[in-house]
């Protein structure tokens, strides 16, 4: 069991004039109309730092705290590799399975609970994600130069297309009949989920984002990709493939079209971002040490159990 968390955010003008069991009913639709009626009732959330009741009204720029009770987490791998580490940065291969950040179900089995863990100072900071079934390499910063020029040169390559980050994927994806080589601009946003409320996805009205595959080896169901991306969007890879209708092997959750797989009302449980079984690997990482101003290239291996599949 963990030590539980505290969800704290403020009130939005649109959000104004909703009752607090409508705010959370309609926004969170994880849990049910009567688990949130429930959760307030016994005082798990607060409204400008006190006890709250359901009909409530909120107000623009109003203080809510959601109170979640320790749970248990899903076990997940805990360790990964460091590939490189100075007094800047750290340069990590993630095992597929772990979270980077907290978020749903997960809170200490994490990258970010584990790095507070571990380190006493210069607490090492993603300068980029990756989602939780992605394993391979990942940046993080540690001093303030190291945070502050990663970063710079994380929204330089996404904004300006300088490209001082280069990261580089292998990917399995369903099919052989993909072009040798494809370029993928489809833009990515925000699309209506009728239980999460809302997932990324590929939408007319996204992002810009930019993707080129080449196909590295084809087999009997499916094939083996490079993956250079040139933008950041969230789960871009997952979703780029499967808007040129080739998704990941094994994902779970995005289907040809670059949508998540259908609902059903019935389902004991529902797919979601942070689920597992696709094939995607952070392969190969180059970028200017903030310090020495060198370029930094890094390459990692496919995990071993790829194998089981390509051979």
């Amino acid at each position: 069991m963990n030590q539980g968390w505290i969800y704290r955010e403020q009130v939005k003008g649109a959000d104004a004039g909703q009752t607090v069991l409508s705010y959370y009913s309609q926004k969170y639709r994880h849990s049910s109309l009567q688990q949130w009626q429930e959760r307030i009732l016994v005082g798990q959330v607060w409204l400008n730092d006190q006890p709250t009741d359901t009909a409530a009204i909120l107000r623009a720029k109003d203080r809510l705290a959601y109170h979640r009770e320790p749970w248990e987490e899903p076990q997940v791998p805990l360790k990964w590799v460091t590939i490189y580490e100075d007094e800047d940065l750290l340069v990590i291969n993630k095992p597929s399975g772990l979270p980077v950040l907290p978020g749903g179900n997960f809170l200490e089995h994490t990258l970010w609970w584990q790095l507070n863990q571990q380190y006493s100072q210069d607490v090492p900071v993603p300068i980029h994600r990756l989602g939780r079934g992605t394993s391979g390499l990942m940046l993080l910063g540690r001093s303030q130069l190291g945070k502050s020029s990663l970063a710079q040169q994380m929204r330089d390559s996404t904004l300006k297309q300088e490209h001082k980050i280069s990261k580089i994927y292998r990917a399995l994806v369903s099919g052989n009949s993909i072009p040798e080589q494809l370029s993928i601009n489809q833009e990515i946003g925000k699309i209506p989920h009728p239980v999460l409320g809302y997932i990324y996805g590929a939408t007319p009205d996204g992002k810009p984002a930019y993707s080129e595959c080449q196909v590295i080896e084809r087999y009997t169901n499916s094939s083996l990709l490079e993956v250079r991306i040139f933008t950041g969007r969230p789960h871009q890879i997952r979703i780029h493939l499967a808007a040129a209708g080739c998704p990941l092997l094994g994902d779970p959750l995005y289907i040809a079209g670059g949508r998540f797989a259908p609902v059903d009302s019935e389902q004991q449980s529902i797919p979601v971002p942070s689920d597992c079984g696709y094939f995607l690997h952070s392969y190969q990482l180059s970028f200017i040490h903030p310090r020495t101003l060198k370029v930094m290239n890094f390459q990692e291996l496919v995990p071993s159990q790829w194998q089981q599949i390509i051979n």
